[in-house]
Parts: structure tokens; sequence; C-alpha cells
């Protein structure tokens, strides 16, 4: 078999203004603090001698290529996006940016914030507009009910509240 891998589909653009400070934050540490140490590093390692069997230098190239990769990858990727920093015109569904709690079918309440693909790992209850949840929320109201099919099977929610603030406070919906 080949090492043949299909292109990953493309994501959404769209980033909160804290997503994208997140990943230009990360892209300024990873050129100005964390290239430099490891270059250093791969630099003293290559001045004891033999780099072949120097595990030290061997170490230090993967890791700056990797850097490398991660730094092309930032620059791009801070390029093609776009921040949303309003809120929609009906706050009263759920979109791009939005707080919402949702009730499962035994009753268990999640909060989750709906962002772009390139953030929903900054938080715990972040979830990407891209996931099955986020492409099966976007857009419902309160009280609209829905499904999702996961690796445990189908699960079924209600919106119980929707917010474009700080979060969302229990006592909407219901």
């Amino acid at each position: 078999m080949g090492r043949y891998r299909p292109p990953s589909p493309p994501r959404s653009r769209y980033i909160t203004p804290e997503g994208a400070a997140a990943l230009r934050k990360e892209l300024e540490h990873l050129w100005r603090v964390k290239r430099p140490e490891v270059t250093r590093a791969v630099s003293e390692a290559a001045a004891q001698g033999d780099r072949s069997e120097n595990a030290e230098y061997i170490y230090g190239k993967k890791q700056l290529g990797e850097i490398d990769r991660r730094v092309r990858y930032l620059r791009k990727r801070l390029e093609g996006i776009q921040i949303v920093s309003s809120t929609p015109g009906d706050t009263s569904r759920v979109y791009f940016g939005a707080w919402f709690e949702l009730e499962d079918s035994r009753g268990d309440r999640h909060r989750f914030r709906l962002v772009g693909p390139d953030e929903f790992d900054h938080a715990p209850n972040y979830t990407s507009m891209d996931s099955p949840l986020g492409v099966a929320v976007m857009g419902k109201a309160l009280d609209d009910e829905f499904e999702v099919k996961a690796p445990d099977g189908i699960m079924h929610y209600c919106v119980v509240a929707v917010d474009y603030e700080n979060g969302v406070s229990p006592s909407q919906g219901n």
C-alpha cells in the first residue's frame, strides 16, 4: 500500500478575536522564543563532533522541522482567517461565537461555545462549528430539538439557553 492520504476537507475560516490572538501568541512564541532555543541547542550539539550518532543533534533537527512546519501553518492560516467580532442579527439562535446550553435525553445539561476549528481545544467547553455537534446546532433556537450521530450512537438534545456575551445564564429558556 502507498502512503497516499486523501486531502482533509476544507475547514471553516472563521475565528473569534480570542482565538486569533491565541494563534498569534503561539506563532510569536515559536518564532521568537522556542526556535532560537532549539537552534542554539542544535548548534551546541553539532560542535560536539560526529553528528550521525549525536542524539541531541538529531532530536534538535527534528524539533526544528516540527517548529518550522507549525510556523508555516500558522502564518498561512492567519492570512486566510476571518475574525468574527460582531454578534448576529438574531441572537435567539445559535450561530458562530454563541454560548449555548443543551439538555440531553437523560436530563443532563451541557454548556458549550461554538467556535472555529482552530480554537476548539482552547477550552474544554468549546466545540468546533465543523464538528457533528456544531453542524447540528447551527441555527437552532430555544426549545429546538435535534440529534447528533456520536460514537456511542444517536444523541438527542434540546437547546435550553443561547447567549452571545460571557456565558449562558441557566435561567434562560424553559
